[in-house]
């Protein structure tokens, strides 16, 4: 589990974040909803232990991958996923190769990240926290730079994680994917918590936090994956 509890969080004298709670357990997905600005990324690093006046956390056990996290170095991809190993002071080989597999870019793991599409580096980003072997994911839009395809595919690696037992925060712009693949949707508006509901509830919420309405359209569209 990991949690923060009534937290205000003011930057540059603006209340980014305003008497939020939020508690994770384990065994689920959690998706962070709301317009740019709502506070998202700075509740993911406040419950990384990022922040001042929130408890550290141990790196082992909890694993921030921030938004659009690059690689400033010509590193391979198998070197990137590695760094994941730094908070055990190990080279655990094992680790790092099942990383890659399970992020499907074991077929990338010579090349250099900086040579490599924005997605397929996304996903190097990506294996350098399942390196670690943390027992909570807060990820902030893992998807982003992902295709379609792609993007089904990472959620259902975070959907096996947390069925297996581990906690997984993910901040997502895609609605979409959050109703799918997340226990709960927590919409963010303006600092504070709007709605903290299962994905089939959600919906009517996000859309207001948006200031979209809610309907049935009859367009043809992409399905995710059976």
């Amino acid at each position: 589990m990991i949690d923060v509890s009534h937290l205000t969080v003011v930057l540059g004298g603006r209340a980014v974040l305003s008497d939020v709670s939020l508690i994770a357990a384990a065994g689920e997905i959690i998706a962070l909803c709301g317009p740019n600005g709502a506070g998202k990324s700075t509740l993911l690093r406040a419950l990384a232990g990022l922040l001042p006046d929130v408890p550290t956390r141990d790196p082992r056990r909890v694993v921030w991958l921030e938004q659009g996290a690059r690689s400033a170095w010509g590193l391979t991809v198998e070197q990137v996923a590695a760094l994941g190993r730094i908070p055990h002071r190990d080279r655990a080989t094992a680790q790092v190769t099942r990383a890659l597999q399970v992020c499907g870019i074991e077929m990338l793991r010579t090349a250099r990240v900086d040579r490599i599409s924005g997605g397929e580096a996304r996903r190097a980003m990506l294996a350098r926290a399942f390196a670690t072997e943390p027992e909570v994911f807060l990820l902030d839009e893992p998807t982003a730079d992902l295709d379609p395809a792609a993007a089904h595919s990472i959620m259902q690696l975070l959907r096996t994680t947390a069925d297996s037992g581990r906690t997984v925060v993910v901040v997502l712009h895609a609605i979409d994917l959050a109703l799918r693949y997340a226990d709960r949707v927590v919409v963010l508006q303006q600092g504070r918590v709007l709605a903290d509901l299962p994905p089939d509830q959600a919906l009517p919420a996000a859309a207001a936090a948006f200031g979209l309405a809610v309907g049935i359209d009859p367009s043809p569209r992409l399905l995710s994956p059976c």
